[in-house]
């Protein structure tokens, strides 16, 4: 290894986070490089899906294929602390969850990003970085000793201990843990007959009865015959100090408690305490380095939205970090990130406190479960908490003439493209932003900014005549008729044309 490495990124973790923003760069052609301090993989997998938005955005790269087929299931239900929540009414060719363990969905990253050129250096650890106006040196340490790598920028995906966090002295305020609970795996080989071995709906691994009242409140099929995802709440006096391995006899004693002699536990291959502590830092860009994922905000993993969350981070960044190297990004650019993520991670965290909040033995948390229960059977607030939960909600505040599609995601309809008919995610593999109309004078406005922007003659645009949208899938202008404003979209979000 050389004792000084040029690059243009260095993305710190090799997790899904970490993987989705080093795949952004890397389509981008940006050069980067990824830091894992693991060896190799774990193969635990704290996540166990992709949520509809999610399923969207791997649409937009073709990755959705490779992810589907390696599913173990197809979820076709959300839930807010267990309380079901469907997708209807949100104009989604992925009305469910993927459910996939977070290692196989690391594994679809990782070959999308080798046949990108890049592999993750596992084994190699950051042990410092200064960072100044220009560029970032960090130090990284692996079996050979230690190295410098000198970079453009730093981007910790570290997790929700991140050592780039601490090293760059970001404020990360939040509430700490009030309630713990513990996730483990476990090899049955004797199934209750009340657990199921199908995972279609969150009604197959929550139980509502006595909610509040139950040790293990649910458990997930893993795909494996006999293997299960095990949730377990602990009281207070059965909380572990943080770093204490899980017995597994502790685990074994819950389930036997919940199930009798109808369960036989053959093995129990991981487990692990989590708590519902809630952070995030005040600052997702510190000059040239950067925060995503867990490395930005922690949270209690209600609802499935921790990996979620950190991807749609991720693929938000990863274009502007581009454009910002590539030298054509406009006046603030890169600061969008923080303006249009923070209150996105925020709203999950307060979600997420209020789930904790209806999950209580105490007999207000009973009373308000019950209520919120008939409440969210109305059809719009459940759209409400659906749209919130899977983040098919999310809209970011962009300028322009008021229409629901500016700053939402663009809907994957089907268009017709040079005679064809065609799924509109499929004109976003390339990572370009997308204009996209009927009308070929308009179109021919976008050709000076070729190479970031593919105009697309198209027919079939819900609800608008033109649209533009962004590498990320978001509407940042829309035409409905005597079109004005699409120079000046153009050039916030694309920089200047070329001469």
């Amino acid at each position: 290894m050389d004792s000084k490495v040029n690059t243009d990124v260095v993305v710190v973790g090799g997790g899904p986070v970490g993987l989705a923003l080093a795949t952004e760069l890397a389509l981008a052609g940006v050069e980067v490089v990824v830091l894992e301090r693991l060896a190799e993989r774990s193969g635990q997998s704290k996540a166990l899906n992709l949520q509809p938005r999610t399923a969207e955005v791997f649409d937009l790269r073709e990755l959705f294929d490779s992810a589907q087929s390696r599913s173990m299931s197809t979820v076709g239900d959300g839930h807010f602390s267990g309380i079901p929540l469907s997708y209807d009414g949100w104009q989604t060719r992925h009305p469910y969850q993927v459910g996939i363990p977070q290692a196989q969905t690391e594994q679809v990253l990782e070959e999308r990003l080798a046949e990108l050129g890049t592999k993750v250096r596992r084994g190699h650890e950051l042990v410092s970085f200064e960072s100044t106006e220009d560029t970032v040196v960090a130090k990284v340490r692996d079996d050979g000793g230690e190295y410098e790598i000198e970079a453009g920028y730093l981007v910790g995906c570290d997790g929700g201990r991140s050592r780039v966090r601490k090293l760059l002295g970001v404020a990360f305020p939040g509430t700490d843990p009030t309630r713990y609970a513990i996730v483990a795996d476990v090899l049955l080989g004797k199934i209750p007959a009340t657990m199921t071995t199908t995972w279609r709906s969150v009604r197959d691994i929550f139980g509502e009865e006595d909610f509040g009242r139950q040790a293990v409140t649910g458990t997930i099929p893993l795909g494996e015959p006999g293997l299960f995802r095990v949730l377990v709440r602990l009281a207070d006096e059965e909380r572990l100090d943080r770093d204490t391995q899980v017995p597994d006899e502790l685990v074994i004693g819950f389930l036997k408690k919940a199930h009798g002699d109808e369960i036989e536990v053959v093995e129990v291959r991981s487990a692990s305490q989590f708590s519902d502590t809630s952070r995030q830092v005040e600052r997702y860009r510190v000059g040239r380095v950067l925060l995503a994922g867990d490395a930005a905000h922690i949270h209690f993993p209600a609802g499935g939205q921790g990996l979620n969350l950190g991807v749609q981070d991720a693929v938000n960044l990863g274009w502007k970090l581009a454009a910002d190297l590539k030298g054509w990004a406009p006046d603030g650019l890169l600061d969008t990130y923080h303006a249009e993520r923070h209150p996105v991670g925020e709203r999950v965290i307060e979600n997420t406190r209020a789930q904790m909040t209806l999950t209580g033995d105490e007999p207000a948390s009973r009373a308000m479960r019950k209520l919120f229960r008939e409440i969210a059977e109305m059809p719009e607030v459940n759209r409400k908490l659906a749209g919130m939960i899977s983040g098919l909600d999310i809209r970011y505040p962009f300028d322009g003439p008021s229409h629901p599609l500016l700053g939402a995601r663009i809907p994957d309809v089907e268009l017709r493209v040079d005679g064809e008919t065609r799924w509109a995610s499929s004109l976003f593999h390339s990572g370009h932003g997308v204009l996209l109309s009927g009308d070929p004078a308009l179109l021919d406005l976008a050709l000076p900014w070729r190479g970031r922007v593919d105009a697309v003659e198209a027919t079939g645009l819900p609800e608008v005549a033109a649209m533009l949208v962004r590498p990320d899938g978001y509407v940042c202008w829309v035409g409905t008729g005597g079109e004005t404003g699409l120079d000046a979209a153009l050039r916030t979000w694309f920089g200047e044309p070329e001469n």
